[in-house]
Protein backbone atom coordinates (compact mmCIF):
# COMPACT_ATOMS: atom_id res chain seq x y z
CA UNK A 1 0.00 0.00 0.00
CA UNK A 2 1.31 3.45 -0.92
CA UNK A 3 2.05 5.93 1.84
CA UNK A 4 -0.61 8.38 0.67
CA UNK A 5 -3.20 5.59 0.47
CA UNK A 6 -2.34 4.52 4.00
CA UNK A 7 -2.62 8.11 5.24
CA UNK A 8 -6.00 8.72 3.58
CA UNK A 9 -7.39 5.39 4.79
CA UNK A 10 -6.26 6.03 8.35
CA UNK A 11 -7.84 9.51 8.39
CA UNK A 12 -11.06 8.09 6.94
CA UNK A 13 -11.32 5.38 9.58
CA UNK A 14 -10.44 7.80 12.37
CA UNK A 15 -12.66 10.75 11.39
CA UNK A 16 -15.23 10.03 8.66
CA UNK A 17 -18.77 8.72 8.96
CA UNK A 18 -20.12 7.12 5.76
CA UNK A 19 -23.75 6.95 4.55
CA UNK A 20 -25.73 3.72 4.88
CA UNK A 21 -22.67 2.04 6.39
CA UNK A 22 -22.20 -0.12 9.51
CA UNK A 23 -19.10 1.73 10.69
CA UNK A 24 -17.60 -1.04 12.82
CA UNK A 25 -17.31 -3.33 9.80
CA UNK A 26 -16.07 -0.43 7.67
CA UNK A 27 -13.25 0.54 10.01
CA UNK A 28 -12.17 -3.10 10.35
CA UNK A 29 -11.03 -3.11 6.71
CA UNK A 30 -9.18 -0.83 4.32
CA UNK A 31 -11.32 1.47 2.15
CA UNK A 32 -10.95 1.72 -1.58
CA UNK A 33 -9.75 5.29 -2.16
CA UNK A 34 -10.93 6.62 -5.53
CA UNK A 35 -8.77 9.39 -6.96
CA UNK A 36 -9.67 9.98 -10.60
CA UNK A 37 -12.02 9.09 -13.43
CA UNK A 38 -12.36 9.25 -17.18
CA UNK A 39 -15.33 8.16 -19.25
CA UNK A 40 -16.98 5.17 -17.63
CA UNK A 41 -13.83 4.32 -15.64
CA UNK A 42 -12.49 5.09 -12.16
CA UNK A 43 -9.00 4.62 -10.68
CA UNK A 44 -8.05 4.02 -7.07
CA UNK A 45 -5.05 5.42 -5.21
CA UNK A 46 -3.08 2.25 -5.97
CA UNK A 47 -3.50 2.70 -9.73
CA UNK A 48 -6.14 0.01 -10.26
CA UNK A 49 -8.84 0.64 -12.86
CA UNK A 50 -12.56 -0.13 -12.51
CA UNK A 51 -15.68 0.32 -14.61
CA UNK A 52 -18.18 2.52 -12.79
CA UNK A 53 -21.01 -0.02 -12.80
CA UNK A 54 -23.54 2.02 -10.84
CA UNK A 55 -22.66 5.51 -12.11
CA UNK A 56 -21.27 6.59 -8.74
CA UNK A 57 -24.58 5.90 -6.99
CA UNK A 58 -26.81 6.51 -10.01
CA UNK A 59 -25.55 10.04 -10.71
CA UNK A 60 -23.10 10.01 -13.62
CA UNK A 61 -24.62 10.34 -17.09
CA UNK A 62 -22.00 11.16 -19.73
CA UNK A 63 -18.92 9.79 -17.99
CA UNK A 64 -16.25 11.29 -15.77
CA UNK A 65 -14.21 14.28 -16.96
CA UNK A 66 -16.38 14.90 -19.99
CA UNK A 67 -14.66 17.79 -21.79
CA UNK A 68 -17.85 19.75 -22.42
CA UNK A 69 -18.98 19.62 -18.79
CA UNK A 70 -15.47 20.35 -17.52
CA UNK A 71 -15.23 23.38 -19.80
CA UNK A 72 -18.64 24.71 -18.73
CA UNK A 73 -17.70 24.57 -15.05
CA UNK A 74 -14.31 26.17 -15.66
CA UNK A 75 -15.95 28.92 -17.71
CA UNK A 76 -18.45 29.60 -14.94
CA UNK A 77 -15.63 29.67 -12.37
CA UNK A 78 -14.13 32.46 -14.43
CA UNK A 79 -17.25 34.52 -13.70
CA UNK A 80 -18.42 33.55 -10.19
CA UNK A 81 -18.71 30.29 -8.23
CA UNK A 82 -21.76 31.17 -6.15
CA UNK A 83 -24.23 33.97 -5.58
CA UNK A 84 -27.30 34.04 -3.38
CA UNK A 85 -30.62 33.15 -5.01
CA UNK A 86 -32.51 34.84 -2.17
CA UNK A 87 -33.40 38.23 -3.56
CA UNK A 88 -31.29 37.84 -6.72
CA UNK A 89 -31.31 35.96 -10.03
CA UNK A 90 -28.42 34.44 -11.97
CA UNK A 91 -28.09 33.75 -15.71
CA UNK A 92 -27.46 30.01 -15.53
CA UNK A 93 -30.47 29.37 -13.27
CA UNK A 94 -32.76 31.31 -15.62
CA UNK A 95 -31.46 29.38 -18.63
CA UNK A 96 -31.73 26.01 -16.89
CA UNK A 97 -35.29 26.62 -15.70
CA UNK A 98 -36.31 27.44 -19.28
CA UNK A 99 -34.64 24.27 -20.61
CA UNK A 100 -36.27 22.01 -18.04
CA UNK A 101 -39.78 23.38 -18.58
CA UNK A 102 -39.35 23.05 -22.34
CA UNK A 103 -39.30 19.25 -22.06
CA UNK A 104 -43.03 19.34 -21.30
CA UNK A 105 -46.09 20.64 -23.16
CA UNK A 106 -46.86 24.33 -22.77
CA UNK A 107 -49.17 25.08 -19.87
CA UNK A 108 -48.10 22.04 -17.81
CA UNK A 109 -44.86 22.13 -15.77
CA UNK A 110 -44.09 25.85 -15.82
CA UNK A 111 -42.11 26.62 -12.66
CA UNK A 112 -38.82 25.32 -11.24
CA UNK A 113 -37.74 25.44 -7.59
CA UNK A 114 -34.05 24.60 -7.17
CA UNK A 115 -32.60 22.82 -4.14
CA UNK A 116 -29.66 20.57 -3.26
CA UNK A 117 -30.47 16.86 -3.57
CA UNK A 118 -33.20 14.30 -4.14
CA UNK A 119 -34.45 14.38 -0.56
CA UNK A 120 -34.93 18.14 -0.65
CA UNK A 121 -36.60 17.99 -4.06
CA UNK A 122 -39.18 15.66 -2.50
CA UNK A 123 -39.37 17.78 0.65
CA UNK A 124 -40.18 20.85 -1.48
CA UNK A 125 -42.96 19.00 -3.30
CA UNK A 126 -44.48 17.79 -0.03
CA UNK A 127 -44.47 21.22 1.58
CA UNK A 128 -45.84 22.85 -1.56
CA UNK A 129 -48.62 20.25 -1.74
CA UNK A 130 -49.67 20.86 1.88
CA UNK A 131 -49.44 24.65 1.69
CA UNK A 132 -51.36 24.64 -1.59
CA UNK A 133 -54.27 22.91 0.17
CA UNK A 134 -54.16 25.36 3.06
CA UNK A 135 -54.38 28.27 0.64
CA UNK A 136 -57.09 26.84 -1.62
CA UNK A 137 -59.72 25.94 0.97
CA UNK A 138 -58.80 22.29 1.67
CA UNK A 139 -56.76 22.44 4.89
CA UNK A 140 -57.95 18.96 5.87
CA UNK A 141 -55.84 17.45 3.06
CA UNK A 142 -52.63 16.93 5.03
CA UNK A 143 -51.80 13.29 4.27
CA UNK A 144 -49.85 11.43 1.60
CA UNK A 145 -50.08 8.05 -0.06
CA UNK A 146 -46.90 6.16 -0.91
CA UNK A 147 -46.04 2.63 -2.00
CA UNK A 148 -44.61 -0.28 -0.04
CA UNK A 149 -40.81 -0.58 -0.27
CA UNK A 150 -40.53 2.93 -1.73
CA UNK A 151 -37.52 5.14 -1.14
CA UNK A 152 -37.79 8.92 -1.50
CA UNK A 153 -34.89 10.25 0.57
CA UNK A 154 -33.83 10.78 4.16
CA UNK A 155 -34.90 14.23 5.33
CA UNK A 156 -37.73 13.92 7.83
CA UNK A 157 -40.57 14.54 5.41
CA UNK A 158 -39.10 12.42 2.63
CA UNK A 159 -38.31 9.64 5.10
CA UNK A 160 -41.99 9.56 6.07
CA UNK A 161 -42.73 8.38 2.53
CA UNK A 162 -40.19 5.56 2.71
CA UNK A 163 -41.44 2.00 2.79
CA UNK A 164 -38.12 0.33 3.66
CA UNK A 165 -38.32 -0.58 7.35
CA UNK A 166 -34.58 -0.59 8.07
CA UNK A 167 -34.18 2.99 6.85
CA UNK A 168 -37.40 4.60 7.97
CA UNK A 169 -39.32 2.85 10.77
CA UNK A 170 -37.53 4.60 13.65
CA UNK A 171 -38.38 8.03 12.21
CA UNK A 172 -41.86 7.43 10.82
CA UNK A 173 -43.82 8.59 13.87
CA UNK A 174 -42.00 11.94 13.78
CA UNK A 175 -42.94 12.77 10.19
CA UNK A 176 -45.95 13.42 7.99
CA UNK A 177 -49.04 11.13 8.02
CA UNK A 178 -48.62 8.60 5.20
CA UNK A 179 -50.70 5.62 4.11
CA UNK A 180 -48.84 2.87 2.26
CA UNK A 181 -50.31 0.68 -0.46
CA UNK A 182 -48.83 -2.22 -2.40
CA UNK A 183 -50.34 -1.43 -5.79
CA UNK A 184 -53.22 0.21 -7.62
CA UNK A 185 -55.73 -2.38 -6.43
CA UNK A 186 -54.90 -1.52 -2.81
CA UNK A 187 -55.07 2.18 -3.62
CA UNK A 188 -58.56 1.81 -5.02
CA UNK A 189 -59.80 0.14 -1.83
CA UNK A 190 -58.61 2.83 0.58
CA UNK A 191 -61.40 4.17 2.82
CA UNK A 192 -63.08 7.35 1.66
CA UNK A 193 -61.94 9.26 4.75
CA UNK A 194 -58.27 8.60 3.87
CA UNK A 195 -58.71 9.65 0.25
CA UNK A 196 -60.58 12.80 1.26
CA UNK A 197 -57.70 13.92 3.51
CA UNK A 198 -54.88 13.12 1.09
CA UNK A 199 -52.88 15.94 -0.49
CA UNK A 200 -50.75 13.87 -2.88
CA UNK A 201 -49.62 10.44 -4.03
CA UNK A 202 -45.88 9.91 -4.41
CA UNK A 203 -44.26 7.28 -6.63
CA UNK A 204 -41.02 6.35 -8.37
CA UNK A 205 -42.30 6.03 -11.95
CA UNK A 206 -41.77 2.81 -13.94
CA UNK A 207 -39.35 1.24 -11.44
CA UNK A 208 -38.61 1.25 -7.71
CA UNK A 209 -34.89 1.65 -7.11
CA UNK A 210 -34.09 0.66 -3.53
CA UNK A 211 -36.68 -2.14 -3.78
CA UNK A 212 -34.02 -4.15 -5.65
CA UNK A 213 -34.81 -2.51 -9.01
CA UNK A 214 -38.42 -3.65 -9.28
CA UNK A 215 -40.44 -2.37 -12.28
CA UNK A 216 -44.10 -1.42 -12.15
CA UNK A 217 -46.56 -3.04 -14.60
CA UNK A 218 -46.89 -1.30 -17.95
CA UNK A 219 -49.66 1.29 -17.93
CA UNK A 220 -49.68 1.61 -14.15
CA UNK A 221 -48.48 5.22 -14.16
CA UNK A 222 -51.19 6.32 -16.57
CA UNK A 223 -53.86 4.63 -14.44
CA UNK A 224 -52.46 6.29 -11.32
CA UNK A 225 -52.66 9.70 -12.98
CA UNK A 226 -56.32 9.04 -13.85
CA UNK A 227 -57.09 7.95 -10.27
CA UNK A 228 -55.47 11.09 -8.86
CA UNK A 229 -57.42 13.28 -11.28
CA UNK A 230 -60.65 11.54 -10.31
CA UNK A 231 -60.09 12.23 -6.62
CA UNK A 232 -58.59 15.72 -6.76
CA UNK A 233 -55.21 14.50 -5.50
CA UNK A 234 -51.83 15.75 -6.66
CA UNK A 235 -49.33 13.35 -8.24
CA UNK A 236 -45.67 13.70 -7.21
CA UNK A 237 -43.20 11.83 -9.41
CA UNK A 238 -39.82 11.04 -7.90
CA UNK A 239 -37.53 10.93 -10.94
CA UNK A 240 -34.38 11.38 -8.90
CA UNK A 241 -33.09 8.03 -10.20
CA UNK A 242 -35.03 7.61 -13.46
CA UNK A 243 -34.56 11.11 -14.85
CA UNK A 244 -32.11 12.07 -17.59
CA UNK A 245 -32.16 9.07 -19.86
CA UNK A 246 -31.96 6.12 -17.49
CA UNK A 247 -35.16 4.52 -18.79
CA UNK A 248 -34.46 5.27 -22.47
CA UNK A 249 -36.44 8.53 -22.53
CA UNK A 250 -35.36 11.79 -20.96
CA UNK A 251 -37.89 11.23 -18.17
CA UNK A 252 -39.68 8.03 -17.19
CA UNK A 253 -43.10 9.72 -17.19
CA UNK A 254 -42.75 10.36 -20.93
CA UNK A 255 -43.12 6.64 -21.66
CA UNK A 256 -46.78 6.81 -20.66
CA UNK A 257 -47.35 10.49 -21.53
CA UNK A 258 -48.06 11.39 -17.91
CA UNK A 259 -47.60 14.92 -16.61
CA UNK A 260 -47.37 15.10 -12.82
CA UNK A 261 -48.27 18.00 -10.58
CA UNK A 262 -44.75 17.90 -9.14
CA UNK A 263 -41.65 16.41 -10.78
CA UNK A 264 -38.60 15.87 -8.57
CA UNK A 265 -35.17 15.74 -10.19
CA UNK A 266 -31.61 15.40 -8.84
CA UNK A 267 -28.75 12.84 -9.30
CA UNK A 268 -28.26 13.09 -13.09
CA UNK A 269 -29.38 16.72 -13.31
CA UNK A 270 -25.78 17.97 -13.43
CA UNK A 271 -24.50 14.92 -15.27
CA UNK A 272 -23.28 13.55 -11.96
CA UNK A 273 -20.85 16.42 -11.37
CA UNK A 274 -22.33 18.57 -8.62
CA UNK A 275 -25.13 18.33 -6.04
CA UNK A 276 -28.28 20.01 -7.33
CA UNK A 277 -31.99 19.27 -7.45
CA UNK A 278 -35.12 20.75 -8.96
CA UNK A 279 -38.82 20.50 -8.23
CA UNK A 280 -41.00 21.35 -11.23
CA UNK A 281 -44.65 22.22 -10.80
CA UNK A 282 -47.64 23.71 -12.59
CA UNK A 283 -48.81 27.27 -12.99
CA UNK A 284 -51.92 26.36 -11.04
CA UNK A 285 -49.85 25.35 -8.01
CA UNK A 286 -47.56 28.37 -8.35
CA UNK A 287 -50.45 30.83 -8.56
CA UNK A 288 -51.82 29.63 -5.21
CA UNK A 289 -48.71 31.11 -3.55
CA UNK A 290 -49.23 34.61 -4.96
CA UNK A 291 -50.80 37.53 -3.08
CA UNK A 292 -50.16 38.46 0.54
CA UNK A 293 -46.65 37.80 1.94
CA UNK A 294 -48.07 35.08 4.18
CA UNK A 295 -48.86 33.03 1.07
CA UNK A 296 -45.22 32.84 -0.07
CA UNK A 297 -43.25 29.58 0.01
CA UNK A 298 -40.81 30.17 2.85
CA UNK A 299 -38.25 27.51 2.08
CA UNK A 300 -34.77 27.48 0.57
CA UNK A 301 -31.10 26.60 0.89
CA UNK A 302 -27.91 28.65 0.95
CA UNK A 303 -26.73 27.04 -2.29
CA UNK A 304 -30.06 27.18 -4.10
CA UNK A 305 -29.52 27.56 -7.87
CA UNK A 306 -25.73 27.48 -7.49
CA UNK A 307 -24.28 28.82 -10.78
CA UNK A 308 -21.69 26.04 -11.06
CA UNK A 309 -24.36 23.38 -10.71
CA UNK A 310 -26.62 25.15 -13.21
CA UNK A 311 -23.72 25.46 -15.67
CA UNK A 312 -23.00 21.73 -15.37
CA UNK A 313 -26.69 20.90 -15.86
CA UNK A 314 -26.93 23.06 -18.97
CA UNK A 315 -23.79 21.48 -20.37
CA UNK A 316 -25.21 18.01 -19.71
CA UNK A 317 -28.38 18.84 -21.64
CA UNK A 318 -26.22 20.15 -24.50
CA UNK A 319 -24.34 16.84 -24.59
CA UNK A 320 -27.63 14.97 -24.82
CA UNK A 321 -28.23 16.90 -28.06
CA UNK A 322 -24.74 17.02 -29.55
CA UNK A 323 -23.97 13.35 -28.91
CA UNK A 324 -27.53 12.16 -29.60
CA UNK A 325 -27.34 10.33 -26.30
CA UNK A 326 -30.88 8.96 -26.21
CA UNK A 327 -30.64 7.64 -29.76
CA UNK A 328 -27.30 5.94 -29.19
CA UNK A 329 -28.63 4.47 -25.95
CA UNK A 330 -31.30 2.31 -27.60
CA UNK A 331 -28.93 -0.38 -29.00
CA UNK A 332 -27.12 -0.43 -25.66
CA UNK A 333 -30.41 -1.15 -23.89
CA UNK A 334 -31.02 -4.03 -26.30
CA UNK A 335 -27.48 -5.33 -25.77
CA UNK A 336 -27.91 -5.20 -22.00
CA UNK A 337 -31.07 -7.30 -22.33
CA UNK A 338 -29.25 -9.90 -24.43
CA UNK A 339 -26.22 -10.05 -22.15
CA UNK A 340 -28.35 -10.41 -19.04
CA UNK A 341 -30.49 -13.15 -20.59
CA UNK A 342 -27.29 -15.07 -21.40
CA UNK A 343 -26.04 -14.36 -17.87
CA UNK A 344 -29.14 -15.90 -16.33
CA UNK A 345 -28.79 -18.98 -18.49
CA UNK A 346 -25.16 -19.44 -17.41
CA UNK A 347 -25.51 -18.70 -13.70
CA UNK A 348 -27.80 -20.99 -11.69
CA UNK A 349 -27.51 -18.71 -8.64
CA UNK A 350 -29.60 -16.04 -10.42
CA UNK A 351 -33.18 -15.86 -9.16
CA UNK A 352 -34.40 -13.06 -11.40
CA UNK A 353 -33.19 -10.30 -13.69
CA UNK A 354 -35.18 -7.06 -13.82
CA UNK A 355 -34.53 -4.33 -16.37
CA UNK A 356 -36.10 -0.99 -17.18
CA UNK A 357 -34.25 0.84 -19.94
CA UNK A 358 -30.60 1.07 -18.90
CA UNK A 359 -31.34 0.14 -15.28
CA UNK A 360 -30.92 -3.48 -14.23
CA UNK A 361 -31.04 -5.56 -11.07
CA UNK A 362 -29.58 -9.08 -10.96
CA UNK A 363 -31.13 -10.95 -8.04
CA UNK A 364 -29.18 -13.87 -6.58
CA UNK A 365 -30.17 -16.62 -4.20
CA UNK A 366 -27.95 -15.13 -1.49
CA UNK A 367 -26.59 -11.85 -0.17
CA UNK A 368 -25.01 -10.02 -3.11
CA UNK A 369 -22.39 -8.15 -1.06
CA UNK A 370 -19.62 -10.75 -1.59
CA UNK A 371 -20.34 -10.72 -5.33
CA UNK A 372 -19.88 -6.95 -5.54
CA UNK A 373 -16.66 -7.14 -3.53
CA UNK A 374 -15.34 -9.94 -5.74
CA UNK A 375 -16.23 -7.93 -8.86
CA UNK A 376 -13.52 -5.44 -7.93
CA UNK A 377 -10.91 -8.09 -8.76
CA UNK A 378 -12.42 -8.17 -12.24
CA UNK A 379 -12.41 -4.40 -12.75
CA UNK A 380 -15.95 -3.44 -11.80
CA UNK A 381 -17.40 -1.26 -9.04
CA UNK A 382 -21.04 -1.50 -8.04
CA UNK A 383 -23.13 -1.97 -4.90
CA UNK A 384 -25.78 -4.47 -3.87
CA UNK A 385 -29.27 -3.97 -2.55
CA UNK A 386 -29.79 -7.01 -0.36
CA UNK A 387 -29.58 -9.99 -2.80
CA UNK A 388 -29.50 -7.83 -5.92
CA UNK A 389 -26.51 -6.50 -7.82
CA UNK A 390 -27.28 -3.16 -9.45
CA UNK A 391 -26.04 -2.53 -12.99
CA UNK A 392 -26.61 1.10 -13.97
CA UNK A 393 -23.53 2.36 -15.83
CA UNK A 394 -23.04 5.82 -17.34
CA UNK A 395 -24.93 6.25 -20.59
CA UNK A 396 -21.64 6.82 -22.42
CA UNK A 397 -20.50 3.22 -21.85
CA UNK A 398 -19.46 1.34 -25.00
CA UNK A 399 -20.69 -2.09 -26.05
CA UNK A 400 -17.36 -3.68 -25.10
CA UNK A 401 -17.38 -1.95 -21.73
CA UNK A 402 -20.91 -3.21 -21.09
CA UNK A 403 -19.77 -6.75 -21.91
CA UNK A 404 -16.88 -6.25 -19.48
CA UNK A 405 -19.33 -5.26 -16.72
CA UNK A 406 -21.59 -8.28 -17.19
CA UNK A 407 -18.64 -10.67 -17.47
CA UNK A 408 -17.16 -9.22 -14.26
CA UNK A 409 -20.38 -9.89 -12.35
CA UNK A 410 -20.53 -13.43 -13.74
CA UNK A 411 -16.91 -14.12 -12.77
CA UNK A 412 -17.52 -12.62 -9.33
CA UNK A 413 -20.64 -14.75 -8.79
CA UNK A 414 -18.68 -17.87 -9.63
CA UNK A 415 -15.78 -16.82 -7.41
CA UNK A 416 -17.99 -16.01 -4.42
CA UNK A 417 -19.75 -19.40 -4.64
CA UNK A 418 -16.50 -21.36 -4.36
Amino acid sequence: MRDDTRRWAAADKARCWHPFTPQDAWTAGDPLVLVRGEGAWLWDSEGRKYLDGNSSIWTNIHGHRHPHLDAAIIRQLGEVAHTSYLGFANPRASELAERLCAFFPAGTLERVFFSDDGSTAIECAMKMAIQYRQQTGEPERTGFIAFDQAYHGDTMGAASLGGVARFHDRFRKHGTPVHFVADLDALRTLPDEIVATTAAVVIEPLIQGVNEMRPWPAGMLRELRAWCDGHGIHLILDEVMTGFGRTGRMFACQHEEVIPDFLCLAKGLTGGYLPMAATLTTGRVYNAFLGEPERAFYYGHSYTANPLGCAAALASLEVFESERTLESLQPKIALMSTLLADFKAECPAVVDIRQCGFIAGIEFDRDATPICLAARDHGLLTRPIRNTVVLMPPLCITADELRHAVNAILAAARMSSM
